[in-house]
């Protein structure tokens, strides 16, 4: 397959939807030879907080010297991302040879009149294929959607079964209640394995408990509120849990102090299944952890901020967030949200604390257009402007920011990838020209 023919596939797998329930994912592995029997896992369930915490756990493994894949969803800037050994994406060259080799294996179900993979399911199946062949020593595989009956849950070596934060989303799928999502996240726990959670509502907490109790695994309890000496800026946060001192990390926002904490139980959970992991590892590692679009900065004078708050939870983490750096900052944001979202909680959580609000369209099937979601948004905020496009809302944006305003972007990471990179653009530009003028603001000459 060439670039644009591995491109045009993966466009026309979308015609397949999502099919809950592991069928597919059994047929398609069998034909690959099972290669998720051969692989150890971490696998993490949640609604929120997910990339974040693996991105700590990778690192701190990584610099252990364990040879670890990263399998993510949804990506921000370019597919191949999902993929990952040791934090570098699967090479085109990889994925257009394993992408034919899955392309032949469901023609072949399909004529043996078996249903077709999903798109989710055939990625996934790629994922534990090219993990086998970079022989990796353990793999932390995000779930894609609840738990239960996710692609990725067909696996069975399970060392330890994370939960980060639980909350209301994806209700038509998942359940109406936090009980009903709780109960299909904790499908994930393996007999044999360690469950570890982030202390979170008590429902949850009863549902994650029962479930590790009718397994017999021991569930262990991630609590933020062990930590101590916390001190918090935009550009890093260091704190104090257990026997760890003045422990670092670079991602803003206190909700990643909680996620680091995970990372840390998780840590301690994988001692137990004989792991041995480096204290120094766990130092460099916290500190070299990045997650591009949770309250990443991407410029300053003005600040510019890009968030995926894209639910209930994160909407309600942002605006905490926010507080917490930005009391009494002129806010202006940049909104795009997915159309089968919860516009109105997301919006009311936040738009208060703004002082205007831009609409950018979101892309795809599920995407909402700018004016309705201005619509929506004038529900809520009495300054709302639809933009045509993530370009020009940017570009709208810097001209009505001061340099004491606060610009932030959030909600479907669907739209923050682009936006990321033409922020990066415009920002390096607006630097190379201050760079070119002196002091009184006349041009250098050369």
């Amino acid at each position: 397959m060439t670039d644009q023919e591995v491109i045009d596939y993966i466009e026309e797998l979308k015609k397949y939807g999502s099919v809950p329930g592991l069928t597919n994912m059994q047929n398609l592995c069998e034909k690959l030879g099972n290669p998720q029997n051969e692989l150890s896992f971490v696998h993490v369930a949640g609604t929120n907080g997910k990339g974040s915490t693996l991105a700590f756990l990778s690192e701190i493994l990584q610099e252990s010297g364990y040879r670890v894949g990263r399998y993510i969803s949804p990506t921000i800037f370019e597919y191949r991302e999902r993929i990952q050994v040791n934090k570098r994406s699967i090479s085109k060259k990889e994925l257009s040879r394993l992408m034919e080799q899955l392309k032949e294996d469901c023609e072949e179900l399909v004529r043996e009149g078996k249903p077709h993979p999903t798109a989710f399911e055939i990625e996934t199946a790629m994922a534990f294929l090219y993990f086998k062949e970079k022989k990796c020593d353990i793999v932390v595989l995000e779930t894609g959607l609840g738990g239960l009956l996710d692609a990725t849950n067909i696996i069975q070596n399970t060392l330890v079964a994370v939960f980060t934060s639980i909350s209301l989303d994806h209700m038509g799928v998942l359940g109406d209640t936090l009980g009903q999502i709780a109960e299909n996240k904790a499908g994930i726990m393996k007999p044999g394995a360690v469950a570890v959670a982030l202390k979170g509502e008590e429902e949850v907490m009863e549902v994650l408990s029962r479930k590790a109790s009718s397994l017999k695994i021991p569930l262990l309890i991630a609590d933020p509120e062990e930590t101590d000496e916390v001190k918090s800026s935009l550009e890093k946060q260091s704190f104090c849990y257990g026997c760890y001192r003045d422990l670092t990390i670079t991602m803003a926002g206190r909700y990643q102090i909680e996620n680091a904490v995970l990372a840390l139980k998780t840590v301690e959970a994988l001692e137990r299944t004989g792991l041995s992991v480096k204290e120094r590892a766990i130092y460099k590692g916290l500190e070299n952890a990045a997650w591009p679009g949770r309250f990443q900065v991407l410029a300053r004078k003005p600040y510019f901020i890009a968030d995926g708050a894209h639910n209930r939870d994160g909407a309600g983490r942002l605006a905490q967030t926010i507080r917490f750096y930005f009391t009494n900052r002129r806010i202006l944001y940049i909104i795009g949200i997915l159309r089968d979202k919860e516009q109105d909680e997301i919006l009311r959580a936040t738009c208060p604390l703004a002082q205007q609000v831009l609409t950018v369209p979101t892309p795809g099937e599920r995407g909402m257009s700018s004016y309705e979601l201005a619509c929506k948004a004038k529900e809520y905020h009495g300054n709302v402007t639809a933009v045509d496009s993530v370009e020009e809302a940017v570009e709208l944006a810097y001209l009505l920011a001061d340099q004491d305003t606060v610009i932030i972007a959030f909600g479907s990471l669907s739209y923050l990838g682009k936006l990321i990179k033409f922020v990066e653009l415009v920002s390096d530009k607006k630097q190379r020209k201050d760079i070119g003028r002196d002091s009184h603001g006349k041009q250098r000459e050369n």
